[in-house]
């Protein structure tokens, strides 16, 4: 995969998360339809703090259309921390990364290996 492709509206709808959750972390659930990141599904109970976000993956419903996850940092790096590179070889996927300040230039994507890949906002 070299590229992930993503609903403007809904990367629009993840910065705007990012941004009224700060200074605290935020995460959710990607779904996927005909190869587009579409929809934002949070799992119940979540904790979101500053240095990081926990939800049960367990009290997910079993749907085949979530393909990744997403989390903002409240710091300037989109890189993906130790923690972050564990969780994503455990779940799969493509994972995106919102950094602060929180704009479309501050979020990033990652195979579970860790591996960036680029991202493409369709209308």
């Amino acid at each position: 995969m070299d590229v992930v492709r993503i609903r403007r509206e809904l990367l629009e709808y993840l910065l705007e998360l990012a941004r009224d959750f700060y200074p605290n972390e935020f995460a959710g659930f990607l779904r996927e339809k005909d190869g587009v990141f579409e929809e934002i599904l949070i799992a119940p109970n979540p904790h979101f703090g500053r240095s990081s976000a926990f939800f049960d993956t367990w009290m997910l419903p079993y749907d085949e259309s979530i393909k990744g996850t997403v989390h903002s940092h409240p710091g300037p790096s989109p890189r993906p921390s130790r923690a972050d590179l564990h969780f994503f070889s455990k779940f799969g996927g493509v994972h995106l990364i919102i950094a602060y300040p929180f704009t479309e230039e501050d979020v990033r994507a990652y195979l579970s290996n860790g591996e960036e890949v680029r991202i493409e906002v369709v209308e």
